[in-house]
């Protein structure tokens, strides 16, 4: 419709313009022309018959003048002109007047010795032959001018009906425009508005609300689309429900089993130790009052029962002292490092000197955390320095410290007997020993331990051979984030086990 109003517009412009180019071009040029021809041949006549009067020389000069301005004349209407038959007719039958006239009058005249007496003997041939122009050129102008009101006429019915045209075009624009939007509206604005409604009710939690396409074939099919995920994102929610009461369901059994724990905890750290104690006290007494009486084995055996017991004891104190972490009152604040590390290293003084280690650290920031169990951190790694030195040299430990983005990263380097790469994990696990109790003492839960506190205050540890420019020897490396912002921070609650009861007699 578009393209048909747009012909009909050129076309109606086309004829207008062809037109008003009729009547500016030719018919009004040419009318001009017209009367400009009359002019020449007037003064042609004027001056033929001033110099048939008078005989004087002067009145050729407008004679001549005319004839060059008749022929450029002619020359112009007859390109004017163009096919008109009626317009050519016309200018031929002025041209062949004029030159009947000038044949038959004014060239005699003008070529003669005696022009008075020739102009007076054919000055009546020669009125009637010019009256015969007149009439000729009266004709053509009568003509010329009939064509031009003509032309007029046209030009003011083409722009009427330019106006009327460009009027209905207009009206036909509006008329689709309206019936565009209508057809939009109907056909695509509500389609999408019910799908957006739909989509609305879905994402304010209604996942069981269906989503039904209307309107063109590709609405259709993203209403398929996101019913299809409509189902989906159902069928994941009805899965995560049921996930999370699983969860839920779980977590009440490990609160519950976390109870069960404590009270285990409770009886490890009285009930369980008490026997322990008397099994130790009562071989001891045994040995004291029937020690004349017993043999070197019979004394053996009593050792081997208090040693038994005792290292009984050490184990569930070691266990109680791995279930605490992260369980008990956890009192986080800031930490002086620098300071926890010497009041550590004195706590250990005596095995320290006894093995004749040299102990070394980097500058210490102050960190946030758990003092005690960061306390317990350091002395483990310490202690393990000290315990697992090499007898061919003293123990040289160095404990390292270094910014990193998010916080610190600690380095606890000694020159020790070393951990082979494949036992990098296992020493982290629990109970796990890379040597009999003949060569080291202990339960094997110290790096364990380490390892707890470490991820409670959430950073990581690793255990790796010590740098080549140091020698042999371990290091184990571990972080300690930067503390929350203020109001993230919130402490950590629990009820706190009993103490465990002091060590028996070794």
């Amino acid at each position: 419709m578009l393209l048909l109003l747009a012909l009909c517009g050129a076309w109606i412009f086309a004829h207008s313009t062809a037109v008003n180019n009729r009547l500016v071009d030719r018919s009004t040029p040419a009318l001009i022309a017209s009367v400009r021809l009359e002019s020449a041949l007037v003064n042609q006549e004027t001056g033929i018959r001033g110099y048939g009067m008078t005989g004087r020389d002067e009145f050729i000069t407008p004679y001549r003048e005319g004839l060059v301005q008749q022929r450029t004349t002619t020359r112009e209407l007859g390109t004017l002109d163009g096919d008109d038959e009626t317009a050519a007719k016309d200018l031929a039958e002025v041209s062949e007047r004029a030159a009947h006239w000038q044949t038959m009058f004014a060239e005699p005249v003008a070529a003669s010795d005696r022009p008075v007496a020739l102009a007076a003997s054919r000055a009546e041939e020669g009125k009637r032959d010019f009256d015969a122009v007149r009439a000729a050129i009266s004709t053509q102008q009568r003509h010329l001018q009939a064509e031009r009101t003509q032309g007029r006429a046209d030009l003011q019915q083409v722009r009427a009906l330019r106006n009327w045209t460009f009027a209905a075009i207009a009206a036909v624009i509006l008329l689709l425009t309206a019936l565009v939007f209508i057809g939009l509206r109907r056909g695509v604005t509500t389609p999408v508005d019910r799908l957006s409604a739909d989509v609305r009710k879905i994402a304010d939690g209604d996942f069981a609300h269906p989503v039904t396409g209307t309107g063109p074939a590709d609405l259709r099919r993203l209403a398929a689309d996101v019913e299809s995920m409509r189902r989906r994102l159902a069928d994941e929610l009805a899965f995560s429900d049921s996930a999370r009461a699983s969860l839920g369901a779980q977590a009440a059994e490990l609160r519950r089993s976390n109870s069960e724990l404590e009270q285990f905890a409770y009886v490890a750290s009285h009930d369980l130790q008490e026997p322990l104690r008397k099994v130790a006290s009562f071989c001891q007494l045994l040995e004291r009052r029937y020690g004349d009486q017993l043999d070197a084995r019979a004394k053996q055996y009593i050792a081997f029962a208090v040693d038994g017991a005792n290292r009984m004891q050490g184990l569930i104190n070691d266990l109680l002292a791995f279930s605490r972490v992260g369980r008990l009152l956890a009192d986080h604040s800031a930490v002086d490092l620098a300071e926890l590390f010497d009041r550590t290293q004195e706590s250990i003084a005596l095995a320290v000197e006894e093995s004749e280690a040299v102990v070394t650290h980097d500058p210490l920031p102050t960190v946030h955390g758990d003092r005690t169990q960061l306390g317990m951190l350091l002395q483990n790694l310490l202690g393990n320095a000290v315990k697992f030195r090499s007898p061919e040299r003293p123990p040289l430990i160095h404990l390292g410290a270094r910014r990193t983005e998010g916080g610190w990263e600690f380095t606890m380097s000694d020159n020790g007997i070393g951990i082979s790469a494949e036992y990098a994990e296992r020493v982290f696990v629990i109970f796990q020993r890379l040597h009999t109790r003949e060569q080291y003492t202990g339960n094997g839960i110290g790096l364990a331990l380490c390892k707890k506190i470490v991820e409670y205050h959430g950073g990581a540890i690793s255990v790796g051979p010590a740098d080549p420019d140091r020698g042999p020897g371990t290091r184990v490396t571990f972080t300690l984030p930067d503390p929350p912002d203020p109001g993230d921070v919130t402490g950590e609650s629990g009820e706190a086990l009993s103490d465990p009861p002091a060590s028996l007699p070794r």
